[in-house]
């Protein structure tokens, strides 16, 4: 039971947001449709059963009229089933896409909201693959709960509809033991139920270890396609540095770990398979061998043996449900658990508060700011500046003091941080990278973004390009490319720095955004980016030396890491 409790408890997590939603009506519209098609199916299967008793007797007795009427029964059976079979299916089929359409989007506004996207990878343990949970996980989680809970409702309605039908036709079992007769009612629903429950327990003990197997593998699939996908994105830097053998190696490694778990997978299935297969197979001649005496004692004729039969099958296949659900359930199971393993990182993520950034009239300022590793070490500490409308800061140091870091906590997404920091009230406030972000689309998308395609004029934006040194992409904006890939790292650069001169913000954070740009085109945009930003709030990091032109004041954070004293801005000559 305490083993239970979480499970149910994880599951209804998951469920109970779509059910109560806004799409709440019209998913249980469908979901009780569903379940009255399911029901009319065992109800035809009840049909069908009666039908073997009249069929084979026809047959037994050479009734000529009675076969004939059988065979127009069987007509408007299959024909009943076939209707009910295929728009039960349908519907299912229906109800499962528009839960994971709202399960998708609801998951999407969690990882998307509060920056938990972004925060999630700062988490130590991180969690692995969220575009597979939100992809595959959330797509094979609605599918088989719907199969799986559609499946035992089937089995509990089934076995009610036909326990009646085989304890009336299963008789009394009587035989001598020790000088006594001894009757058994309905033996045949006795049998049924050790058959099964024997079967079940052996079921679970066999497949047991499906459970913590695919979780795993499912995990080594995603941590391989990632991988892959690595390659991919970055084939320009592997060529060059020839790296082909070293990213063989650590493919062959994430491979390596899928394999060996699949081979484990496959052998554990083996076993259940065999164990299954035989099942089934047994429970095919066990119901013949145990009605055959009453059979061959002319108690019943073979119209009754064959309905026998299928109402024990019909009786056992219910109880034996889960035999044959194992595999599913064991998926199923491993995809919750990677579900609610994901729910736990977006709220762990969500857990962390970055410092706040505080409105504090037309002025940048930092105090006593403390920046820490996920691992808690400090980075910078006692960080404290101000700028005012005007102003300019160039931020230098050594590479990995924390100037990065510093530029992430006034951006309000570093969470390992402590102190004050202030912003200017109603104001925009930009931040750039060192390496852009071109989203997919085209150029002129690439352009206005993160405003939409369309915002700003052709003739702006095919003056800029000239501005920026892109001129051979002029003709090139409405179309759509990989430009991440298409375009050098500096040629990325300069698109995020035609989007500040085409759009300037009040506060501007640059964060080594010019790195890849030769010293004279470096120098040149710095040039219009302080003539945009003359009556804002200019803040870079950088190395080159000639930044320093281009900014009122200099800040050394080394200055403020523990073992250097927490020193000022000092004014540049």
């Amino acid at each position: 039971m305490s083993v239970a409790r979480p499970v149910i408890g994880n599951v209804w997590g998951l469920v109970r947001p779509y059910w109560s939603g806004d799409d709440r009506r019209r998913a249980w519209g469908l979901l009780l449709t569903v379940m009255v098609l399911n029901l009319a199916l065992i109800a035809i299967e009840v049909g069908f059963n009666n039908w073997n008793n009249s069929f084979y007797n026809a047959l037994q007795n050479l009734d000529g009229g009675a076969f004939r009427r059988a065979l127009l029964e069987f007509c408007a059976l299959a024909a009943a089933f076939i209707l009910v079979a295929v728009y039960a299916q349908y519907l299912q089929q229906m109800l499962q896409i528009r839960w994971r359409q709202w399960l998708t989007r609801f998951v999407l506004d969690q990882w998307l909201g509060n920056q938990a996207y972004y925060r999630i990878a700062q988490l130590d343990p991180p969690v692995d693959n969220p575009d597979q949970r939100i992809a595959e996980d959330i797509n094979q989680f609605t599918a088989n709960t719907l199969d799986l809970s559609l499946g035992l409702m089937r089995a509990v309605v089934t076995l009610l509809s036909f326990l009646t039908i085989l304890w009336t036709l299963s008789g009394t079992l009587s035989f001598a033991m020790a000088g006594r007769i001894v009757s058994i009612p309905g033996y045949m629903v006795w049998v049924a139920l050790l058959y099964s429950i024997a079967g079940s327990w052996l079921a679970l003990k066999i497949g047991y270890p499906l459970i913590r197997l695919n979780f795993q593998q499912q995990r080594y699939e995603a941590d391989f396609r990632f991988g892959l996908i690595r390659v991919r994105e970055n084939a320009e830097a592997v060529a060059l540095y020839r790296g082909e053998q070293a990213e063989h190696g650590e493919l062959g490694r994430r491979f390596g770990l899928l394999f060996d778990n699949f081979y484990q997978l496959m052998r554990r299935q083996k076993r259940l398979t065999w164990f299954t297969s035989a099942y089934g197979q047994i429970a095919i001649i066990f119901p013949i061998l145990v009605a055959a005496p009453r059979y061959f004692a002319k108690e019943i004729h073979l119209g009754g043996l064959m309905q026998t039969v299928s109402a024990f099958g019909q009786v056992q296949g219910a109880m034996s449900w889960l035999v044959s659900a194992y595999p599913a359930v064991a998926d199923w199971k491993a995809t919750v658990d990677r579900l609610m393993t994901f729910e736990r990182g977006i709220r762990r993520a969500d857990a962390l508060e970055p410092v706040e950034p505080q409105c504090c009239g037309n002025r940048l300022a930092v105090h006593g700011l403390t920046l820490f590793t996920p691992d808690r070490r400090i980075l910078l500490e006692q960080v404290q500046f101000s700028l005012a409308a005007g102003d300019s800061l160039w931020m230098r140091g050594p590479s990995g003091c924390g100037k990065s870091t510093l530029l992430k906590a006034l951006a309000g997404i570093w969470p390992y941080a402590s102190g004050q920091i202030c912003l200017p009230v109603a104001q925009r406030v930009r931040f750039l990278s060192q390496r852009p972000y071109l989203p997919l689309g085209s150029l002129r998308a690439a352009l206005c973004y993160p405003a939409k395609a369309g915002a700003i004029d052709d003739r702006q934006l095919v003056a800029i390009l000239h501005e920026v040194g892109l001129v051979h992409f002029s003709n090139r904006l409405d179309s759509c490319e990989s430009w991440a890939h298409v375009m050098s790292l500096g040629e990325q650069q300069r698109i995020a720095l035609a989007r500040v001169l085409l759009d300037p913000p009040d506060v501007l954070c640059l964060d080594e955004a010019s790195s890849a740009l030769d010293e004279s085109m470096e120098l040149l945009l710095y040039a219009r980016i302080a003539v945009v930003m003359r009556d804002g709030i200019l803040l870079s990091v950088g190395h080159r030396a000639g930044l320093g032109q281009h900014h009122r004041a200099t800040l050394d954070v080394s200055r403020f890491m523990p073992a250097e004293p927490a020193s000022a801005i000092r004014a540049m000559a």
